[in-house]
């Protein structure tokens, strides 16, 4: 059975996430990206901590997102974040929209490289231990 590569999870974003026009100003949309990248990698027992210990940092080299609408104090969003790419660097696609409609209100994704703890050189593929907990083969 293949391991589901995709996650959503939903907030609700906190008054201290607000700009002054009373929406959630742009750069905290990285931080909900981080959040379903992190439960999304949690999910793959590949989170963070278990990367370090298997000998690889993750660095984020690239990052774009669209603003499509705005999301507003109170407004319950879903941010889903889903592994894309995995063979030389590892993207992940999300997209943002309104719990209660759908609609869309951000899209973006983050690519990353591994890179060995030891000597911190770039892995210009993707180390074995990505493809295991992927349930992918090389």
């Amino acid at each position: 059975m293949p391991i589901e590569l995709s996650h959503e999870i939903t907030l609700t974003p906190a008054f201290h996430d607000l700009d002054p026009m009373n929406c959630v100003w742009h750069g905290n949309y990285v931080k909900y990206l981080e959040l379903a990248r992190s439960a999304l990698l949690g999910k793959l027992d590949y989170d963070y901590p278990q990367m370090r210990d298997s000998g690889y940092a993750w660095p984020i080299v690239d990052m774009r997102l669209k603003y499509v609408g705005m999301v507003q104090f109170g407004q319950q969003i879903t941010v889903r974040a889903e592994i894309t790419e995995w063979e030389n660097r590892l993207r992940i696609d999300y997209l943002i929209s309104d719990s209660a409609t759908g609609r869309r209100l951000n899209q973006a994704h983050t690519i990353q490289v591994a890179v060995a703890v030891e000597g911190w050189e770039m892995q210009y593929v993707c180390p074995p231990i990505l493809w295991e907990k992927l349930g992918v083969q090389p």
